[in-house]
């Protein structure tokens, strides 16, 4: 199948069961152990700086272990896995002196996953597997002033972002991802940056690849960290016309759910969610077990939340099983209809009566 048609599939199948996202790619490089020589191997051996805790020059100096963490987690459940490229920026990259490397790094994970992926569809046809390149935030935000004492000052601008997003997404189409996921999303105007970058890549191609939004709600306030509700920032982004909005990372199941709950109700698209494996301890770790996360993920399933579900920091491939298992007996969401409306968004939310 090409990608029009494995999106249409994708269509199909989210009309028909709940969708099961893969777990945490960080969680699972970290049971491997790896040292420095293992991060450098050949290719960067003169490396000017440690590489040690860049999980993504992995798709170049390990590409194995990223095709079992793939495999893994499909063996386990997952119809979706989001390449290992969190942190594949150029502004993200910098901390290691990467930034050469970034359409490699970002291209060699696609093309990882899009062979794991395609194998095991091979493999179970009626179970058809799909590849999500994985967008994430960057350490810099266009709405916050890293400086107290100067709130106009921005360290980078939205245009310099948006070129960082687009040669990611270059890259990632290049490797033939299915659609994007603009992921951890903390500050929608970065988010918008990456939006743009994708439009315009779009426009050069001539190539569509549906995007996928997944915001970050901070702490129990409910608010991004750039201040908006969850229906606020579904106002600023819903042009898009996402293939899905949802939630991940911050909080465990228990806190994201009356957010998810809003999310649901205010969206008419397709809904996604991956907490965490419940909150971390003063370790930095998480203890959440499969049994207790699929128990509450199972009770969203039976409400009707979602369409996709899975796991993000501290979760495994155990978790993504016993999640498959605990939704797989549910219905999918089903879209609501909402009125045409004027839906504006600033912190708050704001429709104009008909």
């Amino acid at each position: 199948m090409n990608r029009k048609e494995r999106i249409e599939k994708f269509r199909e199948i989210a009309k028909e069961r709940i969708l099961i996202f893969d777990g945490a790619w960080g969680t699972m490089i970290q049971d491997y152990g790896f040292i420095e020589d293992d991060f450098r191997n050949d290719k960067f051996a003169d490396h000017p700086c440690d590489l040690k805790g860049n999980n993504d020059i992995l798709s170049i100096s390990r590409p194995e272990a990223l095709k079992e963490i793939a495999r893994a987690y499909m063996e386990a459940g997952a119809d979706i896995i989001l390449t290992n490229t969190f942190s594949a920026t150029e502004i993200s990259q910098a901390d290691y002196e990467c930034e050469p490397h970034v359409h490699e790094i970002n291209l060699n994970a696609a093309k990882i996953n899009r062979e794991a992926a395609d194998k095991m569809t091979e493999e179970t046809p009626d179970k058809p597997r799909f590849v999500a390149g994985s967008i994430g935030p960057t350490n810099k935000t266009l709405s916050l002033s890293p400086d107290v004492n100067k709130p106009e000052y921005r360290e980078i601008s939205f245009d310099y972002l948006k070129d960082v997003y687009k040669a990611q997404a270059r890259a990632l189409a290049e490797g033939e991802v299915d659609f994007f996921v603009v992921e951890t999303i903390f500050d929608t105007l970065n988010a918008k940056a990456a939006i743009a970058a994708i439009m315009e890549l779009e426009e050069e191609t001539g190539d569509h690849i549906p995007t996928v939004l997944s915001g970050t709600i901070t702490d129990k306030s409910g608010r991004t960290l750039s201040g908006q509700t969850v229906e606020a920032f579904w106002h600023s982004i819903r042009h898009v016309k996402p293939l899905m909005v949802g939630l991940n990372c911050a909080l465990g199941a228990e806190d994201m759910e009356p957010f998810l709950a809003d999310l649901s109700r205010a969206a008419d698209c397709l809904v996604h969610a991956y907490p965490n494996a419940g909150l971390p301890n003063e370790m930095g770790e998480y203890d959440e077990s499969p049994e207790a996360m699929s128990e509450q993920l199972g009770r969203w399933a039976k409400r009707g939340l979602i369409n996709a579900i899975g796991g993000c920091c501290g979760t495994t491939p155990d978790h993504i099983r016993a999640i498959a298992e605990a939704v797989g007996g549910h219905s999918t969401r089903s879209l609501p209809e909402k009125e045409v409306a004027m839906r504006l968004s600033g912190l708050e939310p704001f429709t104009a009566a008909a």
